[in-house]
């Protein structure tokens, strides 16, 4: 997981990215491999970039993929119409940068993301270059301006406790505890460029649902694990998929914290009974 960001960031860092507003470009189509920003809602693309790639499938199209990480964790809902619009600019009669604004907006929500995983926001991101004339950029959708306020978030965290072997009792007093408890089947997957893909297969049961949203759940664990890759390493074993009861709460501030992690094993009696034992307990 470091490699890809390594290999980013000093992108990003170099000095001879600059782009010059004044230098010649060209139009050239979105290529169907470009999957970052293949649907960003427009077709074609101008070369140089606005981070100085001229060579499409040298430099935009690999470095692109680069950043399909940080997206899919869903950081910011404008995520990848600020980094497209760097990446694939489209093309128009003028160019069309993204506002201070809504720099700020994606960093704000995404910076915290990449420190996460040990990288600081790229400085030539910094959003002091961006302009600020929201009728000659690109600007922060109204509609994301209360983005979703009222839905438990995830966020980084300390890596949960895993409990290997459990009594009874002792898995029905962590249901107790939390604010909810749910059985998820995870998945670490190996993809062809060799770094792995955590994937929450299927639907999430409910235990004990407390804040959570039904519709909300699957993918707001989906986002933690790719938010907290390093706890992810750690506590998802490569290979067949394992099904895991999720124990945490939801602070204050809406953020998810998953505190309990306990691997179901088919021969786990243990967890099985309390599982049965639950619809009838009282805390």
């Amino acid at each position: 997981m470091a490699v890809f960001f390594t290999v980013a960031l000093l992108a990003f860092t170099c000095p001879s990215m600059a782009f010059d507003l004044g230098q010649s470009t060209r139009c050239v189509a979105i290529p169907n491999q470009m999957k970052v920003c293949k649907d960003v809602g427009y077709s074609e693309m101008r070369l140089p970039n606005f981070l100085g790639h001229s060579n499409l499938e040298g430099e935009v199209v690999p470095r692109s993929e680069d950043w399909r990480p940080l997206l899919q964790t869903g950081c910011h809902p404008q995520a990848q119409a600020f980094l497209c619009s760097l990446i694939a600019p489209v093309c128009l009669d003028t160019f069309i940068q993204p506002c201070r604004s809504l720099c700020l907006a994606v960093r704000d929500s995404c910076a915290p993301v990449l420190t996460c995983q040990g990288h600081t926001w790229p400085e030539a991101l910094d959003c002091d270059r961006f302009p600020d004339q929201e009728d000659m950029c690109l600007s922060p959708h109204p509609k994301f301006s209360l983005f979703a306020k009222d839905l438990p978030k995830p966020a980084c965290q300390n890596c949960p406790a895993v409990e290997e072997s459990s009594t009874m009792k002792n898995v029905l007093d962590v249901f107790c505890q939390h604010d909810f408890a749910v059985s998820a089947r995870i998945h670490r997957r190996r993809l062809p460029m060799g770094e792995p893909e955590f994937e929450v297969e299927g639907g999430v049961e409910f235990i004990r649902q407390g804040p959570l949203l039904p519709y909300d759940t699957q993918n707001l664990l989906q986002q933690w694990l790719l938010i907290n890759l390093r706890c992810s390493f750690t506590l998802v074993r490569p290979g067949r998929s394992q099904l895991y009861i999720l124990t945490g709460t939801v602070q204050f501030d809406g953020t998810l914290a998953l505190t309990r992690l306990f691997p179901w094993h088919k021969k786990d009696t243990n967890i099985a009974a309390a599982m049965r034992k639950w619809k009838h307990h009282r805390c």
